[in-house]
Order: structure tokens, then sequence, then C-alpha cells
């Protein structure tokens, strides 16, 4: 793993997997996403990219969810908090 970027492409392999169920999120992510919030960032179309509807259930593929949790973290405390 590259020092300057957090990557989350183990849980897509781990997931054994393409795709996520929205309500499944808070399993693959560990706790990080909700079904409840994945919702509400796609009404207002910044949620996760790649979203696929089937009947009522809704789909994202997993290297998307990836992506989407790199974007959104960062490392925190010690030396590297400063930079």
């Amino acid at each position: 793993m590259n020092k300057d970027r957090i990557s989350f492409q183990s849980m897509a392999e781990a997931w054994g997997c393409p795709y996520v169920a929205r309500e499944e999120l808070k399993r693959f992510s560990g706790g990080l996403l909700s079904p409840r919030y994945a919702a509400n960032l796609d009404s207002q179309r910044k949620g996760i990219e790649g979203r696929i509807r089937c009947g009522r259930k809704v789909l994202y593929p997993a290297l998307s969810v990836c992506k989407f949790l790199e974007a959104r973290a960062r490392l925190i405390g010690g030396q590297d908090e400063d930079k």
C-alpha cells in the first residue's frame, strides 16, 4: 500500500462478488457505510457511482464502493496530521 494513499481494495477481494447490495453496505464496509446514508447520498446525486436497480434492490459495484471510501478517507494522528 502506498504511504500517501489509503486502499480498501482488500474489501472487494474478500467479498467474493462483484456487487454489493445497498442493504449489505454496513457488513461490506465494516460499519463505515450505512444503507440509509448511501440512499441519502444517492438522492442528492453525490452517491457511489455505477449503482444498479434490480426490482426494489439497489446494487453497487464493489470496486466503486472501495473508491468511494478511499476518496473520503484520510490518515489522522501522529506526525502525518500536520501535512
